[in-house]
């Protein structure tokens, strides 16, 4: 399997293709490409060039394109996971292996009972990880785009308009299951899922989110750790709405 790359549209033209930072050391040092070596490179918009090695330059590798056509990785639904926000260490974890099931994007965001807050100073420095994280592992999955990670200091900063469905996990809902809630999304619609930090949502998060039209959903009768139920959930969605789409 050839090595997986993502550049911007802008370093695009014609049949060449530029690659420039981290990923050139990665490239030469690391893997140990050379002129001729065939790669992917990806423009982050779900189109795919099979490109071989032109001519390494320092601080940039030059390709030709041989050969372009589009991913076929993307789920067909789009989910955004809302995470709140775990102790140090967690959400790099979190980030890699929902990117990999798929998810659309990342928001993560202190709850009530989160450990960890968001402080102002340090949401560039955490943000610009969190998007490192997801780039690896969006190259790793071979996806045909890079989930974007944003962080948000509460749900109230959140623009909930733009989804078919909002779901969250509530550990109190005994009745309504995930795949009832999944039942009314439309073909290749879009959702925004909710998990709360450790110790879970307090009664009021609920309401709120229930009150933008949220349904509560159970995951089952045991009690997941926050860095699993975003994937757990996440899995049962991609399982639905890929077999629904014939996958």
């Amino acid at each position: 399997m050839m090595h997986r790359f993502f550049t911007e549209k802008k370093n695009i033209t014609g049949d060449n293709i530029v690659i420039r930072g981290e990923d050139v050391k990665h490239i030469t040092k690391v893997l140990r490409l050379d002129v001729g070596d065939a790669v992917v490179v990806c423009d982050g918009d779900c189109t795919e060039y099979i490109s071989k090695i032109a001519a390494v330059e320092g601080d940039c590798v030059r390709l030709t394109v041989e050969n372009i056509s589009p991913s076929d990785t993307e789920p067909s639904c789009k989910v955004d996971l809302y995470q709140g926000l775990p102790k140090t260490g967690k959400m790099e974890s979190i980030i890699q292996k929902c990117v990999e099931l798929g998810v659309n994007r990342i928001i993560a965001f202190a709850g009530e009972r989160s450990v960890s807050k968001i402080e102002p100073k340090e949401i560039s420095r955490k943000s610009e990880r969190y998007n490192r994280v997801a780039y690896e592992a969006a190259k790793q999955s071979r996806r045909g785009r890079i989930p974007e990670v944003n962080m948000i200091r509460s749900l109230a900063e959140a623009d909930f308009r733009r989804y078919d469905k909002l779901i969250v996990a509530y550990e109190d809902e005994k009745h309504i299951t995930l795949k009832h809630a999944l039942s009314d999304i439309p073909n290749g619609g879009s959702a925004a899922i909710f998990i709360g930090p450790e110790g879970g949502f307090e009664p009021s998060e609920v309401v709120f989110l229930k009150r933008r039209g949220a349904t509560a959903v159970s995951l089952g009768p045991r009690i997941l750790r926050t860095e699993t139920a975003g994937m757990a959930m996440l899995a049962m969605i991609m399982y639905e709405c890929e077999m629904e789409s014939g996958l």
